[in-house]
């Protein structure tokens, strides 16, 4: 059994992740930990294998070092934060256990990236359209980010800015959208209910304890 704790969890995403953990058979849900439920992310990190972290932008880097300084791996889903500053963490952290990060852990939302660099190296001018829920913190989502990224490694041509939607009744949303001499392409993907990251999520807890590096980025990386 994989012992799992989640940091974030009184959260709308960490109670699905809570749900998801306690319903998985080869996995035990072991702390909740959120200032909301009076539970300390220190006081969790007792006899667990895996922490998976939905907090905010501003506590999830600490949680980080704090999970990898106690050689417990991290599945950081939360997003808003800086790249470059989570490498120096895992870095400058003791050998012994691993980071995997994802924007967005929906299957669906990682075959939209793929199929995107695809499209753009025929059609590269694009723009991105981006819509959440109105609780969410960050603006554009990592997913935009990172799917403007990788549109850029394979040559496309992301027009700025990234358009981004905040309204009560959404989820997650992402349309990318080519233009080309008479022509245009959309993608699309919708989550329209938490669940459809949960795969995702319990596919990195299984596998970040034997990843080859310390920190890896991107589901894609695990398909």
């Amino acid at each position: 059994m994989i012992r799992v704790a989640v940091s974030g969890a009184a959260g709308r995403m960490g109670q699905a992740v809570c749900a998801a953990v306690e319903g998985a058979d080869d996995m035990e849900l072991t702390a909740r930990a959120d200032p909301a439920l009076e539970v300390e992310l220190s006081d969790a990190l007792g006899d667990v294998a895996v922490v998976v972290d939905f907090s905010t932008p501003e506590t999830a880097l600490g949680n980080v070092r704090e999970c990898l300084d106690a050689g417990v791996n991290v599945v950081l889903g939360t997003t808003g934060f800086d790249l470059d500053a989570l490498r120096e963490i895992v870095e400058a952290a003791p050998a012994g256990a691993n980071c995997f990060v994802a924007p967005n852990f929906a299957i669906g939302a990682v075959l939209l990236m793929a199929a995107s660099q695809l499209v753009a190296k025929h059609m590269p001018e694009c723009e991105i359209v981006e819509l959440h829920h109105d609780r969410k913190l960050d603006a554009p989502s990592g997913t935009a980010k990172r799917t403007a990224e990788l549109i850029r490694d394979a040559g496309g041509n992301v027009h700025e800015p990234i358009h981004s939607v905040r309204l009560p009744g959404l989820v997650a949303h992402q349309e990318v959208v080519f233009g080309g001499e008479g022509q245009t392409l959309s993608l699309r993907h919708d989550s329209i209910d938490r669940s459809s990251f949960m795969p995702g999520v319990l596919l990195a807890v299984r596998r970040v304890a034997d990843l080859s590096e310390r920190l890896t980025v991107g589901l894609e990386k695990l398909l």
